[in-house]
């Protein structure tokens, strides 16, 4: 799958400890954000995970399958393994976890890869690499990931955008109350967790996103 911005627009990102650390119940719900438009899907299977790697990969083949029989990319969060074993789309790079550029090797065109930003020095190194887009937050507070860096807040948002040569996806307590904040800042889309994780009205919540960010 070639790379568009337009999939930023509506990006979810999910694993079992987000959804009652349960396949099914994930795979339910991704089911659902599928069918009402999210333009990709995330899984980031992390923190207080309880699957092993066979688990994992099960899971995964089965979220390639769905996402791919509704045209939307599936990403893996830090697991260039278990993307190449599913035949994901793209992958997802943290400051944190393996260097970027061995991830580049390894992937070549196979797939799309994005990777977190969030100082102007770290963009400025993106603007060196090969990467499809970026990934700058988190922008307010967020209790989704243990190991959050401090939020940056709209207008270093606004910077990193300027700044990057990539495409911009922003993430961290982005929810309805901030859609139109975070859009003014000319980011290509917003990534979530825990405001389509917990929603109960996904029709609602993702027309709401999408035109944000229809620009």
């Amino acid at each position: 799958m070639m790379f568009d911005p337009a999939i930023l627009r509506c990006y979810f990102v999910a694993g079992t400890q987000d959804i009652h650390h349960s396949p099914s119940a994930l795979l339910a719900k991704v089911t659902m954000a599928l069918k009402n438009g999210i333009t990709a899907f995330q899984f980031r299977e992390k923190g207080s995970s309880h699957l092993d790697e066979t688990a994992k990969i099960e899971l995964g083949g089965q979220l390639k399958r769905l996402c791919q029989s509704y045209g939307v990319p599936l990403f893996v969060d830090d697991d260039v393994q278990l993307a190449q074993q599913i035949h994901a789309d793209g992958i997802h790079v943290g400051q944190k976890d393996q260097q970027v550029e061995q991830v580049l090797s390894a992937v070549g065109s196979q797939m799309m890869v994005g990777y977190s930003c969030n100082t102007s020095e770290q963009v400025e190194h993106a603007n060196k690499l090969a990467v499809d887009y970026i990934g700058v937050g988190p922008i307010y507070p967020t209790d989704s990931k243990a190991d959050a860096d401090p939020a940056i807040g709209p207008q270093q948002l606004q910077k990193l955008v300027q700044l990057s040569k990539h495409p911009v996806v922003a993430i961290g307590g982005i929810n309805n109350q901030n859609f139109g904040e975070v859009a003014n800042t000319n980011c290509a889309g917003a990534a979530v967790i825990s405001y389509l994780a917990n929603n109960n009205n996904l029709r609602e919540a993702i027309d709401q996103m999408k035109t944000a960010f229809e620009h």
